[in-house]
């Protein structure tokens, strides 16, 4: 298994939101400047309130990718009985460049989680022409399968994700 895919199966993003992949373009999520999204990590709710920069590789800025966020454990971990919460779609964004070139048609919600410790999943897809990708009727339930068979947009080319938790009193201290 590919090194960039295990921390994905280990997370359990491959299986419960997206089948097995190969990654092929670079994805980089950035929360304010410096904390950078890696695989299972943490990041505190206060640090994840504005959107991300989010920069894409590939190789020709004709081709055009969509980004989604997802939380698929709402919700709460235990019992997903609510499963994926949407959080942000960014579409028709060019490779090699970053979300702020592409059309956003779902704005970025703050994650806030509740119950438990939430994966909140970036997938890229490649898109097979522009303006392809329309929104979803509702953020909640949102499935990413059926939205990706819907707009053609077949298996993610990179994903990344990463774990947040309510902040509380004992942990501030």
């Amino acid at each position: 298994m590919s090194r960039m895919i295990e921390p994905l199966a280990l997370g359990r993003v491959i299986g419960e939101v997206v089948d097995t992949f190969t990654p092929s373009v670079k994805l980089n999520v950035t929360y304010n400047p410096n904390k950078t999204v890696s695989n299972g990590h943490e990041l505190m709710p206060n640090l994840i309130i504005t959107k991300p920069h989010v920069d894409i590789g590939g190789e020709d800025m004709r081709a055009a990718y969509t980004l989604i966020m997802t939380d698929p454990d709402v919700p709460g971990p235990s019992d997903p009985y609510l499963r994926e919460h949407l959080h942000w779609i960014v579409t028709d964004i060019p490779g090699t460049t970053d979300t702020s070139f592409g059309r956003e048609i779902v704005s970025y919600e703050t994650p806030k989680p509740v119950i438990g410790i939430h994966r909140y999943v970036f997938l890229l897809f490649k898109q097979k022409t522009r303006k392809s990708v329309s929104p979803p009727a509702s953020r909640d339930r949102f499935n990413t399968r059926s939205f990706c068979q819907e707009h053609g947009l077949g298996l993610p080319v990179a994903a990344v994700y990463f774990n947040a938790q309510r902040e509380n009193a004992a942990r501030r201290r």
